[in-house]
């Protein structure tokens, strides 16, 4: 279990939780969700010990094991499989003891390693990594061979292996695709512990989650049931209080205009002086807007053209000397939804910049209509902005 009581917490001059409690079942998986920048993975922090409160506390079991995702890769020479296996903080500090272990030391630390399944670990890291998308033959490579974004995904196997209390995921399906995130969601299904985890996946919210965590307005707030629970949940209570509040506002409107008549009206003096205190005594009942929540986002259209707008024949896309993707035969319409899927590495950037015309076919014909506009949000966006302007400005 997780246990937060009254606790406060502040970056600098700026206020992230205000008095706030929340106690979290053991064996629960909870989904944490909040506007960006309102401290959800400063709560992490709080947890794992990193930062402390203010004031109030942060509790769980004495002899509970936390493991959560590390964020730094302090040796990228380490082989893949070895850093994973190194991750074991448990397995790690048996295997150190037993450098210098004597006698009966030597047989309890091999015994220990044994009841944590020692011989069957590098099976079980390797199923880990294969599931997270590496192949058999990269589990020996430097870490240093792996882009950013894959050795995040090592880091998330070094997580996954160990066993652990309370396991604290942030966003953990930032850097998968499509089939990894689908392993990690039947992983995290079977997953024993207690479960925290960041996201704003409501997909993963709606298949994992006993619980859902809301941080608004500095304060936590668990509500149970998976994301769509919560969505119908908080929306009545939004309903529910707004109702409250407009009843309130016209009892009140109703004393104070009784009291404006008949304040200083001899024969309802009293009756006015009662309703005075009737206004002192009423707490007033605040409305406030979710902090997620948007007004309506307006998209423009572009003109209507006639269908196919683009058309792929007998196509061949790639780079000099690399073929990539072959017998492409497509087309695309008005009000087609066309969601590219495969593994990466697979060529789905390749088709899309090949779309909008960074990339001329190899071989095979293209054909647009003269009037159509294509938006681009790429996987690497950077490359696509103007550093020197300000976001407005972009």
């Amino acid at each position: 279990m997780i246990d937060i009581q009254n606790m406060t917490f502040r970056r600098g001059a700026r206020l992230l939780f205000e008095n706030t409690s929340c106690f979290i079942p053991s064996f629960h998986k909870v989904g944490m969700i909040g506007i960006n920048g309102s401290g959800k993975t400063t709560l992490f922090s709080l947890l794992l010990g990193e930062l402390e409160a203010e004031s109030g506390s942060v509790l769980f079991p004495s002899d509970a094991f936390v493991v959560s995702v590390k964020q730094e890769i302090k040796d990228p020479s380490q082989g893949l499989l070895d850093f994973v296996l190194s991750q074991n903080l448990r397995r790690k500090v048996l295997l150190e003891q037993l450098e210098t272990a004597r006698g009966e030391q030597i047989a309890l630390i091999h015994e220990q390693l044994q009841q944590m399944g020692e011989s069957s670990l590098p099976a079980k890291a390797q199923s880990i990594l294969a599931g997270l998308g590496f192949k058999q033959e990269e589990m020996a490579l430097p870490l240093s061979s792996f882009s950013g974004g894959w050795q995040m995904r090592a880091a998330l196997a070094g997580a996954l292996v160990q066993p652990s209390d309370i396991l604290l995921l942030d966003e953990p399906t930032n850097h998968l695709d499509l089939e990894a995130s689908l392993w990690l969601m039947s992983f995290l299904k079977k997953y024993k512990g207690t479960l925290l985890f960041i996201s704003h996946d409501t997909y993963l919210l709606n298949e994992i989650c006993d619980d859902i965590l809301l941080l608004e307005h500095k304060k936590l707030k668990l509500y149970s049931g998976n994301y769509d629970t919560f969505v119908q949940v908080s929306v009545e209570q939004q309903k529910n209080q707004t109702r409250a509040f407009e009843k309130q506002a016209q009892i009140r409107a109703h004393l104070e205009s009784f009291v404006e008549r008949f304040r200083y009206k001899a024969t309802k003096a009293k009756q006015a002086q009662s309703r005075i205190k009737m206004l002192e005594k009423m707490k007033e009942i605040p409305v406030l807007a979710p902090e997620h929540s948007l007004g309506a986002f307006p998209f423009k259209s572009g003109t209507l053209l006639a269908s196919p707008f683009i058309k792929v024949e007998n196509g061949i896309a790639g780079y000099p000397g690399k073929e990539v993707l072959s017998r492409l035969n497509f087309q695309i319409g008005q009000e087609d939804r066309i969601a590219f899927l495969g593994r990466n590495g697979n060529g789905k950037t390749t088709l899309a910049r090949t779309i909008i015309g960074r990339l001329p076919l190899k071989e095979g014909k293209m054909v647009k209509s003269g009037r159509l506009k294509i938006g681009y949000f790429s996987q690497n966006q950077l490359e696509e902005l103007d550093k020197d302007k300000t976001a407005l400005e972009q």
